[in-house]
Formats: structure tokens, C-alpha cells, sequence
């Protein structure tokens, strides 16, 4: 049955992906994107773009969705200790918009997680700006849900990669040393190198996604790929030069992975990193 469905961040990297998948099943997808790290380079042919805040959300959409997945907040861990201001304003102010926009509709709301909030024995929430205000709105979530008797999912994404990964201030690892190793330049790996990391395609994100927000319901619903890998050992699966850098306040060392909820919807990751890093040969 076709819905209309809301995608906040559906201009940027995850959502675009699950923007053009939505549509592709004939749903009515719009897209909420202020274009912080959004590209219209990703926008999907028959999906609705509107640009701005989601604390603007209410003014933006007039409609009523059917269902929200909200992906759309700053999502950098090392570089939000460099501007906690823009967090705030992004994670904290504009989701309070989309609550109030899920509050008032009664939509069903797909809140994306950080699995930060797990990472070192779950002292990593509190390591970055990004990490806190991302662990501090899935309780927000749980507690909108209890206080309105709202229908929601929250689910956790591991460290995703894939088609359409971004490099530079806010990119992604995996992208930056696929773009290092394009230009024949060494592979800066952040000390002490052996911190572990669940890389996740894309693909498998989406998968995970669309069967949560069809049957999902409540918390702990984390996407990720069983196998990790630490930093050094990715740097090593690219080949080349690798540079050892300076550790850097926000770097958790581990994250602790749970997908039990999820595999009981019938998910599992299925693509992996070594066979993806090769098609980029």
C-alpha cells in the first residue's frame, strides 16, 4: 500500500539512498534537507525536496505524513567538539521541531540512533557533543512515545559506507581513504589504530530501515554488520602508505553491537567491507 513518507537528511548520504528505494515502492517520499552536508547531486527523480531547518518542520509540511524517518541532524563525532553550537542547533533545536511535528500529527517516527551511544561500554555517549545530544534524543524519543502514546522505532547505524560517501571535514573514513589512495597519498590512521569499528553498507542500512519502519516498534533496533575491523586493518585492506596521526579527544575505542531486534524482523547484514573496498580497485 502506498504512503506518504517523510525523510529529514534526504538529501545526504543514508537518505538519499532510502529516498530513492522508498520511491522506487511507489510510496510518496518527501524530503526535508537544510543542505548542511545534503547535495542536490543526490536528489532522486519523483521525490518532493523542500529546503530548510526541521525546526522549521511544521511550516515546511503542511501534510501529514504517514511515517517520519529522521535522519536528518549533524553527524560527525571528532569534529563536533570543534563546533558544539551547530550540534546543538541541528540535534537538539531542530528535533525538538520534528517531536513536536510527531506530537501533533501522530505519524509514526523512525528516530536514526547513534551507535555511539553504546561505544566503550557505553561511556561513549558522553565523549563528543555529537555523541550526547544523539543518546539524550533517543530518550527524548522513548519519552514523547510514553508521555503522547506515539508510534516509533529507534534504530542504531554502525558506521555506514558505500555508493555516494562523502570525504573531507565530514565525510566518511572509508571514502576518505578511497580518495587518499586515488591521489597516491599516505592513509592517516588516527592513534592508536587498533580502535574497532562495524562497517555497514548502505544497502543493508536500507534494508533494515524499510522493515522497521513497517514493523518496528520501540528501541534498540541496531543496524550493523557483525564483523568489525579495526582502523589500521581497514587502511591495510586499501593498501598503500599508512600514517600513523595523534589520537583525538571523541575516538571511542569499541562499540558494543546488538542486533537482536532487528534479526528478528528477518534482517541481516549481507554485503561486506573487504568486497566493496575491492570493487573500488
Amino acid at each position: 500500500m502506498s504512503k506518504s513518507i517523510l525523510v529529514t537528511g534526504g538529501a545526504g548520504f543514508i537518505g538519499s539512498h532510502l529516498c530513492k528505494r522508498l520511491h522506487g515502492l511507489g510510496h510518496r517520499v518527501i524530503s526535508l534537507d537544510n543542505y548542511f552536508t545534503g547535495s542536490r547531486e543526490n536528489h532522486v527523480e519523483g521525490v518532493e525536496y523542500r529546503e530548510g531547518h526541521t525546526k522549521d518542520i511544521a511550516k515546511l509540511i503542511p501534510e501529514t505524513p504517514d511515517l517520519v524517518y529522521h535522519l536528518g541532524e549533524y553527524s560527525r563525532v571528532e569534529k563536533s567538539l570543534d563546533e558544539p553550537a551547530i550540534v546543538f542547533d541541528l540535534n537538539t533545536i531542530g528535533t525538538i521541531g520534528v517531536l513536536e511535528f510527531w506530537r501533533k500529527t501522530k505519524c509514526k517516527l523512525v528516530y536514526a540512533g547513534s551507535s555511539t551511544k553504546f561505544g566503550d561500554g557505553g561511556l561513549g555517549r558522553d565523549q563528543s557533543p555529537y555523541a550526547w545530544t544523539k543518546a539524550a534524543n533517543t530518550e527524548l524519543v522513548n519519552n514523547y512515545a510514553a508521555w503522547y502514546g506515539l508510534p516509533f522505532a529507534i534504530t542504531y547505524f554502525y558506521n555506514v559506507y558505500g555508493p555516494g560517501e562523502r570525504a573531507g571535514a565530514y565525510g566518511t573514513v572509508v571514502e576518505i581513504f578511497n580518495q587518499l589512495r586515488r591521489a597516491g597519498k599516505p592513509l592517516g590512521v588516527v592513534a592508536p589504530g587498533t580502535q574497532r569499528r562495524n562497517f555497514t553498507h548502505v544497502d543493508d542500512i536500507v534494508d533494515g530501515l524499510l522493515l522497521i519502519g513497517e514493523r518496528g516498534e520501540g528501541d534498540n533496533f541496531g543496524l550493523g554488520n557483525d564483523s568489525d575491523y579495526s582502523i589500521r586493518e581497514l587502511a591495510e585492506l586499501f593498501g598503500g602508505e599508512i600514517q600513523m596521526l595523534p589520537e583525538r579527544a571523541g575516538n571511542r575505542m569499541s562499540a558494543n553491537i546488538d542486533t537482536t531486534k532487528s534479526n528478528a524482523l528477518g534482517w541481516s547484514a549481507k554485503r561486506h567491507l573487504r568486497d566493496y573496498i575491492e570493487t573500488l580497485n
